[in-house]
């Protein structure tokens, strides 16, 4: 069979469009499969009904979840991949991120790469995505070699009276890092960006950004409604054919697995054979486990007398509890803004009637609380019956717990008298990751600590499946940089000349 690509990207999400981009100047003929299609301009995507009532972007799937009772997950299958939705969060893993650390729930096994060792490409990834930021202001930063090259997005005036009084109980409110262009999301409809469809190039997403610049090399190629269904292996144990749902096998030199820490132990643990019994890339039976989500909450604080004009509200965030504040210094987390509820949105999260909604969505200000969630073989992907089964054992709960009651309480004293909070829905996969872990020893691990399978020397992995451990703070730009370094380690080893 000849190849019909040099490189097979599976998955166009933040690992597989970032890695397009840094391996289309190479010349060699590069091929991203999609199983989604693009996402165009329509009456409904920044309509709050429809979007976040109606389900209208929502899949029509379900998986399992560990009582073996099913439900609709929170992933998207569209050009960009869930990229499209998020909240433009583009923030590094703090440098204590990378070491064990001791948690309320447990201690995490650290990463078998250190911070210092992913800097260089946390810049670069910056530089690609235009992030808008600003140093200095937060004290958990860690070392930054290039400052931001673009200024961060500005608070609304609500916003600045939180930051201000924030600051005025002792706290050090942070600015978010984001990849958004504000004029030009803006310039189709005033609405927030966390979870709204991006339709216009508003964000800097895996679309907009990574794949229009992979996509300006002739030798790049984007398939949509390309699903894959199974990997086949040949000689050497290399990845020898990429299957399709309609039947069509295609090859490469080198195949990059890029969709998404559920999708992507999935298609490794359905591609059995005779040699591998438990599915590829998984000699050391870790391929689905470790998986992890954040504990997560939203946290709604209100003065009665005060309304929120805001229209997007996503600029600050407060890290002074993310590595203390337990009961023995433990961390409890990251804090920081929603995009603005709607009464729409509260009222069908709720029980709460449409006009009481709208009176307390026209005042609060909407907090996300973030905790971190400690990997747990038992916590995993499996199928069952070829359908997907997502167990997730949920950890560290307790330090969500004192995590949502100190924001409470920094909410309260900073002259809000009306804090409730809700966690997100368990079953929910958000932040997905760790159900192919990166490290050295192959008996313990999926990929090394430059993404390639142990296993299958053309297999790379870049996507969240790899990350040991999931921090408390979004994980886009740590994916990027490591499809970034993953790249730059293909160049060097499998199309040097």
């Amino acid at each position: 069979m000849s190849d019909d690509a040099d490189i097979i990207i599976i998955g166009s999400g933040m690992g597989g469009a970032t890695m397009a981009a840094a391996l289309a100047p190479t010349g060699r003929r590069i091929l991203i499969l999609e199983r989604g299609v693009h996402l165009r301009p329509s009456a409904h995507d920044r309509d709050d009904r429809a979007i976040f009532v109606e389900g209208r972007y929502r899949p029509d799937e379900h998986w399992l979840d560990g009582a073996g009772e099913p439900f609709s997950p929170g992933n998207y299958y569209n050009v960009g991949g869930n990229s499209k939705f998020y909240g433009a969060v583009l923030i590094r893993y703090r440098a204590e991120d990378f070491a064990p650390i001791a948690h309320i729930g447990g201690t995490t096994p650290g990463w078998p790469i250190s911070y210092d060792d992913l800097e260089p490409e946390y810049c670069r990834a910056e530089e690609l995505y235009a992030v808008r930021g600003q140093l200095g202001d937060d004290p958990t930063e860690p070392h930054h070699s290039k400052p931001y090259l673009h200024g961060p997005v500005p608070d609304e005036p609500a916003i600045a009276d939180l930051r201000t009084r924030l600051s005025s109980v002792g706290l050090h409110p942070g600015t978010l890092p984001l990849g958004v262009d504000l004029d030009r999301w803006l310039s189709r409809a005033k609405t927030p960006w966390d979870a709204f469809p991006d339709t216009n190039g508003g964000k800097m997403d895996a679309e907009s950004v990574g794949l229009k610049t992979a996509l300006a090399h002739d030798n790049v190629k984007l398939r949509t409604n390309a699903r894959v269904v199974r990997l086949k292996t040949g000689k050497k144990n290399c990845i020898a054919g990429v299957e399709l749902a309609s039947g069509e096998v295609l090859s490469a030199r080198i195949v990059v697995l890029a969709a998404g820490a559920v999708q992507s132990a999935a298609l490794l643990l359905a591609s059995t054979n005779e040699d591998q019994p438990k599915g590829l890339a998984n000699r050391s039976d870790q391929v689905g486990r470790n998986f992890m989500n954040h504990n997560c909450s939203a946290v709604l604080a209100m003065h009665p007398l005060r309304k929120n004009s805001s229209v997007y509200q996503k600029t600050l965030m407060v890290n002074d509890f993310y590595l203390t504040g337990g009961p023995n210094g433990e961390p409890l987390g990251n804090i920081q803004l929603l995009g603005k509820i709607s009464g729409t949105i509260l009222a069908s999260a709720s029980s709460l009637p449409r006009p009481v909604a709208n009176w307390i969505a026209a005042r609060s200000i909407d907090v996300y609380a973030m905790s971190e969630d400690l990997p747990n073989p038992e916590s995993r992907v499996t199928l069952q019956n070829g359908q997907i089964k997502l167990d997730w054992q949920r950890s560290n709960w307790e330090a969500h717990k004192a995590l949502v009651k100190v924001v409470k309480q920094s909410l309260r004293r900073a002259g809000f008298p009306v804090v409730v909070s809700r966690p997100f829905d368990r079953r929910t996969p958000s932040h997905q990751c760790g159900t192919a872990r990166m490290g050295h020893d192959p008996d313990k691990s999926v990929v090394d600590t430059f993404c390639r399978s142990h296993d299958h020397p053309n297999l790379f992995i870049a996507d969240a499946s790899v990350l040991p451990t999931s921090a408390a703070v979004n994980p886009a730009l740590t994916v990027a940089a490591l499809s970034l370094r993953a790249a730059d380690h293909i160049r060097k080893t499998d199309l040097a000349p």
